[in-house]
């Protein structure tokens, strides 16, 4: 499979106060046609400021300060903000996170859904509605009809979340950026949303982009995962790899705290002690060090992102030496 999407040493700050704070450093990762990839961390990591460099969506206090993004070998950072909108809807989609509020609660759900076809396709008035009735239908409303003359709020979370999909695929993208899109729904509907995300990526041959902190999501759902911590990837490897043997402190002690059906029912879930650095640019060694059982005192000293076994890449300079026994 050849590479879709390539990030190379992308490096986002937000400037704050006329002070630049890195939240982003150097990270480098791809995306195979077909692939689903799993970017994982907790909240504040700067996993959903990397999705949203892709499309070009950083707030205004956002700046990229290196690195390029080369989609089907075109570079996106040289493109004018022109050329970036023929490809967001067309070639690259995004699922937002907040699904309650990315509907407009003034349109009914057939004005924004043809909205996208009619700017994208060039479907005249009719067609779009009829096609957006079919896509619709694609993510399991089957009143669909009905659905197209409600507004946002007369929906539930699950069919906003459907709708907001429903108009991601529209135009036939080769690759979606989902960000948390399970986010404030239900566990029922959360399942049953990433199914139907896991159907469509078949059926149509996409390649996903999924950012989460949900470990249950990425054992189900995920080919290739990267962990991701205080703006750094710390572990990247394949699903298979990562569940049978996590290299990286941080990357077991995510694993530690989900429970499993094979535990002992008296084994108590463990927690990750403290919290993720607000400033992290600063810190020359581990970014994971204060918070790290394993952690020495050469910890403190500069971590390299290096490959140590065929395809599993790590930032530790105790488990590249064998030093953390694998589990």
């Amino acid at each position: 499979m050849e590479h879709l999407l390539r990030v190379e040493n992308l490096s986002i700050a937000f400037v704050e106060e006329k002070k630049q704070n890195v939240v982003v450093d150097k990270v480098n990762f791809s995306v195979k046609s077909g692939e689903v990839l799993c970017i994982v961390g907790e909240s504040g990591c700067g996993k959903s400021v990397t999705a949203l460099s892709i499309l070009g969506l950083l707030g205004p206090n956002a700046h990229i300060i290196e690195g390029s993004i080369i989609l089907d070998g075109k570079d996106l950072l040289k493109m004018s903000e022109k050329e970036i909108d023929k490809i967001r809807g067309n070639e690259v989609t995004m699922v937002f996170q907040d699904v309650m509020n990315s509907l407009n609660p003034v349109l009914t759900i057939g004005n924004q859904l043809t909205e996208v076809i009619h700017i994208h396709m060039g479907y005249d008035k009719k067609r779009a509605a009829e096609y957006a009735v079919k896509m619709l239908k694609k993510v399991g409303l089957p009143d669909a009809e009905a659905v197209m003359k409600k507004y946002p709020h007369m929906l539930s979370g699950g069919m906003q979340q459907r709708v907001m999909i429903a108009m991601a695929l529209a135009c036939g993208p080769k690759l979606i950026i989902a960000d948390e899109p399970t986010t404030a729904l239900d566990v029922t509907i959360q399942l049953q949303i990433m199914k139907l995300l896991v159907e469509l990526q078949k059926e149509f041959h996409m390649s996903i982009v999924l950012i989460t902190h949900d470990i249950g999501l990425v054992a189900e759902l995920a080919d290739k995962v990267i962990i991701m911590y205080a703006g750094q990837f710390v572990e990247e490897t394949s699903v298979y790899r990562l569940f049978e043997h996590p290299a990286h402190p941080y990357t077991r002690a995510l694993l530690e705290s989900v429970p499993c059906i094979y535990d002992d029912p008296y084994k108590k879930l463990t927690s990750i002690p403290g919290t993720v650095p607000e400033y992290y640019q600063d810190i020359e060694g581990c970014r994971f060090y204060e918070r790290c059982k394993y952690s020495v005192l050469a910890c403190k000293q500069e971590q390299t992102y290096s490959e140590f076994k065929e395809g599993h890449f790590v930032r530790c300079h105790r488990a590249e030496k064998g030093e953390i026994p694998f589990v």
